[in-house]
């Protein structure tokens, strides 16, 4: 309100872990999309943070500034409108700030997504004039404790109308949002690598937008995902788990410790919890997950676990394929979850973060707009990984 450019926290009374939230809640408060405003309509935002408080050390201030950054840098691209983001150039841009940090990327094209016959990719991009992108993140240092690599997958579709299925009323309003998992798991793979953990991490991002083209994917028709899978198509509009499908599976030849799926999966998972958690479920990942949700107090992104009841996977056998991408009327993010599943053959998590990932109106230190959720969560669950060896 004060339009302060500069700023003094005076914390001599608080522990060092006590400045370190209330600096992280202003350096997150102090977040703001102003890209596309007039020079003389912007709004200052803070420029220069002295913090007074003993406790605190050098190297959590340096730990602050990465994350804070790195949380920053999601919600940028969360909150870019579609006009001004393809796949290509979120490849571009997560490329630059990657290899900055010291993380190998490969942004594979459309050719080459074809000769790997990503056909979950391939089929939701049928109907976009926008060629697809699978981005692959490697940070291995030569520190790393982990012989397996933890692995982050996030749905990368960069505006989601629906498909054929077209989305109705406001529903399409901001679905700028629906890459919000790519944003994620790719911000905090550079904050982990900026970090310098040595916990060998990689990330995994198919990337399309979802359109109602001339030759989209029509309910009813079957496609083949990268293992041979088939799927009939029930609904355009469920076009996140086909494109995740051929991530899953492309994770496999890794010989993965623990995959975290991140997602604004399922209308199912917000209208469950609203936009104070997250839902997660998992498969032969029940410590990962106690560990995860632990993270997730400390930080402030909860999650909240849904059952995953082998009763569920009934409701995804297809009529005419191996598998149909949409269940019954209920559960519908339990089911979402378990088509992801069927691809997995590791210890799996899947979050869905439909609910947490923008706010409609201003919301504390998350602001208005992309949320940058799961950025702290996994930056957090990665320095425990090292702290446990």
């Amino acid at each position: 309100k004060s339009n302060l450019q500069e700023a003094q926290i005076i914390a001599d009374s608080l522990s060092s872990e006590q400045a370190y939230a209330a600096i992280e809640g202003f350096l997150l408060g102090n977040y703001r999309f102003d890209n596309y405003f007039r020079k003389e309509n912007k709004k200052p935002t803070v420029e220069s943070l002295t913090i007074i408080n003993e406790p605190i050390s050098t190297p959590q201030i340096d730990e602050l500034r990465i994350i804070s950054e790195a949380v920053r840098f999601a919600k940028d691209l969360i909150n870019e409108p579609a006009s001004h983001l393809s796949s290509v150039t979120l490849g571009e841009r997560i490329t630059e700030k990657a290899v900055e940090a010291g993380i190998k990327v490969e942004v594979m094209n459309k050719r080459k997504i074809e000769a790997l016959k990503m056909g979950g990719l391939l089929g939701v991009n049928q109907g976009s004039e926008e060629p697809p992108v699978f981005i692959c993140m490697d940070y291995k240092p030569e520190t790393a404790i982990n012989t397996a690599p933890l692995v982050l997958i996030g749905k990368g579709v960069i505006f989601d109308t629906g498909g054929l299925n077209l989305k109705t009323g406001n529903f399409m309003e901001n679905m700028k949002l629906d890459m919000g998992g790519a944003a994620a798991v790719s911000a905090a793979l550079i904050a982990i690598a900026q970090l310098k953990l040595p916990v060998h991490v990689m990330a995994f991002i198919p990337s399309t937008d979802n359109r109602p083209g001339k030759n989209a994917l029509a309910p009813g028709d079957v496609i083949t995902i990268s293992d041979g899978t088939t799927v009939e198509v029930l609904n355009t509009d469920a076009e996140g788990r086909l494109i995740l499908a051929d991530a899953l599976v492309w994770a496999k030849q890794y010989n993965p410790k623990l995959v975290i799926n991140i997602a604004t999966l399922t209308g199912s998972a917000a209208r469950a919890i609203g936009s104070y958690g997250m839902v997660g479920m998992q498969q032969e990942a029940t410590e990962e997950m106690k560990e995860l949700q632990a993270c997730g107090e400390k930080v402030h992104e909860r999650i909240v676990e849904f059952p995953f009841w082998e009763e569920y996977d009934d409701q995804i056998k297809g009529d005419i394929a191996d598998l149909k991408n949409l269940g019954g009327p209920e559960a519908g993010a339990i089911t979402a979850g378990k088509f992801l599943a069927y691809f997995t053959n590791y210890p799996f998590i899947h979050l869905d973060i439909a609910g947490p990932v923008f706010t409609e109106k201003k919301d504390s230190y998350r602001g208005k707009g992309a949320t940058g959720i799961c950025v702290r969560l996994l930056t957090e669950y990665a320095k425990i990984l090292a702290q446990k060896q």
